[in-house]
Formats: C-alpha cells, structure tokens, sequence
C-alpha cells in the first residue's frame, strides 16, 4: 500500500477547473483553455507523500524551473505562458504558479543518466544494462558512464513505481519519429544541463522530463518541453567535490527525509502497509535547507 498519506482537498477558484492533484503539483483549466500548475510544498518518499511539507519547497521547485528553462531556450521550446497568479486564486499561489499551454503529452518519463545511480545501479549489478543498453564492466555506485544515455520510463500513477523500459519499446508505443525526437531533446539538455552545474561544482547524475505536441490544427507540432525540470525533485545533484565513486553520494535532494524514514528513530518499517509518520523539525529543516542550497548554487543568486 501507498499513496497519499492524507489526500488533500483542491482548492477552488472561480474560472479554474481543477484537473488533477498530484504528488506535488495540483493542476487546473482556466476558461482559455490553459493549464494552471501550482506547486505545493508536499514532498514524496519510497512511493509515499508524506503528511508533513518542507516549507517554500514549491517555490524553490517553481522558480528554478523557470531559471533552466531561460538556459536551455535555444533547445527546447517549454510550456510556460505566464506565472500570473488566477484572479480569486489564493495569496499563497504567488511563486508557485505557472500558466502553461495545453500540449499532448508523451506517455514517457525521459530519463538522462550519466552516472550509475538509483534504478539504474540496480539493474546494472544484475545484468550489466540499464534498459536494456550494455555498459562496460568494472562500474560501480556513482561511477560517470562513458557517455550521457536515455533510459525511459513509463510513468506511474501515485503510489505507483516508474518502470523503467527499453528504447525499442518506447519506440512501440509512440512511434519511431517519436521516440527519436525524445531521446535527442532528452540528451541534449541533459548534456547542456550537466556543463552549466560542472561550472558551479555540481554533478547532474541524473534527470527526468516530460514532453508534450503544441497542436496545429489539428496535427502533431512541435516538441515542447513541459512540467518541471531539472530540480531536486527530479534530478540527482551531487556536490562534485565530494564525489567518490564506490558509495552513495551526497546529494541535494530528499536524502535527509529518505534517511529519517529508514532509521530506527522514525519507527517506521518500509515494507509494512503503514503509512510512515510525520517528519521531526530538524529532519523538515535541513531538507529545506538542500533545497535552496541547490537553487542557490545553480542559480548563483540568494534564495532571500
């Protein structure tokens, strides 16, 4: 069992249509026919949101996204219209709202590692692959691969894993063009992505994005990138100067929260069908503290 730990109820506002609540974003229609994305400060672990926030980590998610996608404008067109706050919408939203196009989304999590990580390390012991792709042997945990690779996903609903899938079956599912067009975008801007952090003595080891069709009449446009991207959330950000392979890495995420929850002091068992506890005040302070030291190295500008 997981999922929400306690479910939110939408807010409504007057002229929105709330479309979806997700493990961090709640998502609406206004009466143009935009998406309305806002932000929340919920966080997720092991396939759980939990019930306590991580203050401001909406906003940092929200205004580091808008951060790369001016850094990679040349790449890849992104969905953003505006981060007007709805009128009637409440105070609250100021930083955590984006209006964005309506697109066609892929049904694929487009995933660029270039570091052996995560599911990836996990396959990678077992087979020497990671979605099917052969690697050299003598790898180990943190090593950088020989080249950036494009290791998709499908994407899962709440409470539910990614699955990680092979090219060729990514290629089934939404066309050869397609899958194509994905995984040169994909590369692309993880590998632009990955020189602008090296100059600010971060590793992106890995990351994930989504993509959407801008419709014109009718038919299938051009490739969008869409929803967050390149933030902790969905991004592995090592500090490059305590990178050792061999071990896990340091990182500037949830590592704090992960941590917690399989210590003795949460008194949580991972595999039960418990829901795990809330977060203890250190635990929720030093999270935020990654967040905006990751935004704040990036960005090279103070979160204040």
């Amino acid at each position: 069992m997981s999922g929400f730990v306690e479910k939110p109820e939408p807010i409504q506002v007057p002229g929105l249509v709330h479309l979806h609540t997700g493990k961090v974003r709640e998502l609406y229609q206004n009466e143009a026919g935009d998406l309305v994305m806002v932000a929340s400060d919920r966080l997720s672990a092991y396939d759980w949101v939990l019930p306590t926030e991580i203050p401001d980590k909406g906003r940092v998610l929200t205004r580091l996204s808008l951060w790369w996608f001016d850094q990679l404008a040349d790449l890849a067109p992104n969905h953003v219209i505006s981060t007007d706050v709805p009128p009637g919408a409440p105070a609250d939203w100021e930083g955590r709202t984006l209006i964005c196009k309506s697109l066609t989304m892929v049904p694929v999590e487009c995933v660029a590692r270039g570091y052996l990580a995560g599911s990836g390390l996990v396959e990678y012991e077992e087979s020497r692959t990671v979605c099917g792709l052969a690697l050299p042997e003598g790898l180990e945990n943190g090593s950088e691969l020989p080249a950036p690779i494009f290791t998709p996903a499908t994407k899962a609903a709440v409470g539910e894993h990614d699955e990680n899938v092979s090219y060729e079956e990514v290629a089934r599912q939404v066309g050869a063009d397609t899958a194509a067009q994905l995984r040169q975008a994909t590369l692309a801007v993880y590998s632009r992505a990955r020189d602008i952090a090296r100059e600010r003595g971060l590793i992106l080891a890995d990351t994930k994005f989504e993509f959407g069709f801008e419709s014109r009449d009718g038919e299938p446009g051009t490739l969008v990138l869409a929803d967050e991207v390149l933030t902790p959330d969905s991004s592995r950000f090592w500090p490059a100067d305590e990178w050792q392979p061999g071990r896990a890495q340091p990182s500037f995420d949830k590592q704090y929260v992960r941590d917690w929850l399989t210590s003795a002091a949460s008194g949580w068992d991972r595999k039960s069908e418990q829901p795990p506890p809330p977060l203890p005040e250190d635990v929720v302070a030093a999270t935020r503290a990654k967040y905006i030291e990751a935004y704040e190295r990036l960005t090279g500008t103070s979160w204040a």
